[in-house]
């Protein structure tokens, strides 16, 4: 499911799409799509949204979608992100936010936040880490967009007018 929401003072326009009600990946996209170009976003923020977008969907919003990772992107890509750190004995995990392009999270980083793994570790304990990263470091790349000084530009992140590393902003 989607949720979209556009504040407008006191004023909310609230729309739940069910990709069930769709016969495929592509009718979904386009019905979100929709959607969010009539709320005309200056950008667009996932999180939580466990769907791959078509590329179609992805470049008709090239530079406004953001989506936050937990992993020290590139590493581990895709899904049980903590659990593969755990097992490959990683002393380092982390998050990261990045820009949303047609490779899976795979687009340009925006920052990221290191956690360690310690070797007691569960997955459990591993994510409750990541996200207390997660909590502070997302508002803050959104508080970047809405001022304006955040966008990508020929699949990079700039920030104040300055190209970000590859590992992104304060990657320390």
């Amino acid at each position: 499911d989607c949720l979209l929401s556009r504040g407008l003072g006191d004023v909310y326009k609230r729309q739940s799409l069910d990709h069930m009600q769709h016969d495929s990946r592509e009718s979904y996209d386009k019905a979100l799509q929709a959607e969010i170009e009539s709320l005309n976003p200056d950008y667009i923020v996932l999180a939580g949204f466990m769907r791959i977008l078509t590329p179609e969907f992805v470049n008709t919003f090239s530079g406004k979608l953001v989506n936050i990772h937990p992993s020290l992107l590139p590493k581990y890509k895709g899904l049980n992100t903590h659990q593969q750190a755990i097992d490959n004995g990683d002393e380092e995990h982390g998050v990261s936010v990045h820009f949303v392009t047609p490779e899976l999270d795979g687009g340009p980083v925006i920052i990221q936040s290191r956690v360690p793994v310690f070797e007691d570790d569960t997955a459990v304990d591993l994510a409750d880490r990541v996200q207390e990263q997660e909590r502070r470091i997302y508002p803050l790349v959104l508080s970047w967009f809405s001022a304006g000084r955040l966008k990508m530009v020929n699949n990079k992140a700039i920030l104040d007018e300055q190209e970000l590393p590859e590992s992104g902003y304060a990657n320390e």
